[in-house]
C-alpha cells in the first residue's frame, strides 16, 4: 500500500515536472497582444467587474495594452490593490514592429478605478446611477468577478453568497447598462462562467439554499445561471447589434480558491501541481480579451466559447424555459420588476 502510494506521488511529481517544462517552450492558447493588433481598442471604453485580481487584472491589462479605456471595477471591502506597472503587468508584445523598450505608455489606453460591491444591490444602483450618468458610450461590459466554493454566508440583500454575487450582481448591473450598451452599439457583453456548471442545477424551490447548503454545487449552480443568462439575453437583443458571450477561462492560478482548505502536509503537492497543470491569469484571461475585442466574434451571440473556440454545451445550458424563468425571478429577486 505504502510502495503504491510512493509511486502515486512520484509519477504526479513527474507528471507536474513535464508539463511545467513545458510551459517554457509555450502555451496552446492564443496570445492576442501582438504589434499588430497595438490600437485595436483604441477610442472604445469597457467595462470589467472584479478588476483588481487575478484574471480580471490580466484581462484589463491586456485590453489596456489594445489601446482600449477600461473601467476597473474591484470590491469596496477589498484593500486597494497595487496599481498597474504597464512592464510587469502587460503581456510582453510580440510581432514585427513592437521593440521591447518602446515606450509602452504611448500604445496604451486609459485606466479608470471604480469601486463596485456586487453584493450589496443598492450600492450597485447607486454607483452606476451616477456613473452611467458620466459615461458617453460604453463598447464592451466584461462580467468577471466572482466568489469560489465559500462558507455559507448571505450578501447584504440576504440571497446566498456565490448566487448572489456570480448571478444576481451581474444579472443587475448588465439590466442597468443595456441602454449604454444598446446606444454604443455595436457593443458588447462578456460573461465569465465555467465548465464546473455542469454539475449545477437551477433548483427553483431553493435558490437561497436555505433548505441545504453545499458550496461546491452551490458555486456549478452559479455558472450554470451565468450560462443561461447570457443566452436568454441573446435572445433579448437579437436586432440590436448588441451581442452577448459566455466563456470558461480554465483553471486558473488567482485567489478565487482562497475559501477552499488544503491539508498543510499536501499544500507543497498541490503547489507544485497548480504552477504546472493551471494556467497564469494572463493565460485564463485570453478568452475574455478575445471575445471584447476580436473581429472574429463580431455579429456572433449566445455561444459558449473556451481557448478561444466555441464549444459545446449540455442540455440543461440550453433550456429556454428554464432561463426565461431564472430570468423573471431574477427580475423580481433584485426588485426591477414588482
Amino acid at each position: 500500500m505504502a510502495v503504491a502510494g510512493v509511486v502515486a506521488l512520484l509519477a504526479a511529481l513527474g507528471g507536474a515536472l513535464w508539463l511545467a517544462a513545458r510551459r517554457f517552450v509555450g502555451s496552446s492558447v492564443p496570445r492576442l497582444h501582438g504589434g499588430a493588433d497595438a490600437g485595436l481598442m483604441r477610442g472604445k471604453t469597457v467595462l470589467i467587474t472584479g478588476a483588481n485580481s487575478g484574471v480580471g487584472r490580466a484581462t484589463a491589462a491586456a485590453l489596456l495594452r489594445l489601446g482600449a479605456r477600461v473601467i476597473g471595477c474591484r470590491d469596496r471591502a477589498r484593500p486597494k490593490p497595487a496599481p498597474l506597472k504597464l512592464r510587469r503587468d502587460l503581456p510582453p508584445g510580440r510581432g514585427p514592429g513592437l521593440d521591447p523598450g518602446l515606450e509602452l505608455r504611448r500604445l496604451c489606453g486609459e485606466l479608470v478605478r471604480h469601486k463596485l460591491d456586487l453584493a450589496f444591490l443598492p450600492l450597485v444602483r447607486a454607483s452606476w446611477r451616477e456613473k452611467a450618468s458620466e459615461e458617453p458610450r460604453l463598447d464592451v461590459l466584461i462580467n468577471n468577478a466572482g466568489v469560489f466554493q465559500c462558507p455559507y454566508m448571505k450578501t447584504e440583500d440576504g440571497f446566498e453568497m456565490q448566487f448572489g454575487v456570480n448571478h444576481l450582481g451581474h444579472f443587475l448591473l448588465t439590466n442597468l447598462l443595456l441602454g449604454l450598451l444598446k446606444s454604443s452599439a455595436p457593443s458588447r457583453v462578456v460573461v465569465v462562467s465555467s465548465k464546473l456548471y455542469k454539475y449545477g442545477d437551477i433548483n427553483f424551490e431553493d435558490l437561497n439554499s436555505e433548505q441545504s447548503y453545499n458550496k461546491s454545487f452551490c458555486y456549478s449552480r452559479s455558472k450554470l445561471a451565468n450560462i443561461l443568462f447570457t443566452r436568454e439575453l441573446a435572445r433579448r437583443l437579437e436586432g440590436t447589434k448588441v451581442t452577448v458571450n459566455v466563456l470558461h477561462p480554465g483553471i486558473v492560478r488567482t485567489n478565487l480558491g482562497r475559501h477552499m482548505h488544503i491539508p498543510l502536509l499536501v499544500k507543497p503537492l498541490f503547489n507544485l501541481v497548480s504552477w504546472a497543470f493551471f494556467k497564469t491569469p494572463v493565460e485564463g484571461a485570453q478568452t475574455s480579451v478575445y471575445l471584447a475585442s476580436s473581429p472574429e466574434v463580431e455579429g456572433v451571440s449566445g455561444k459558449f466559447f473556451g481557448d478561444c473556440k466555441e464549444q459545446e454545451l449540455l442540455p440543461k445550458a440550453m433550456d429556454e424555459s428554464v432561463a426565461r424563468k431564472l430570468w423573471d425571478i431574477s427580475e423580481v429577486m433584485v426588485g426591477l420588476v414588482q
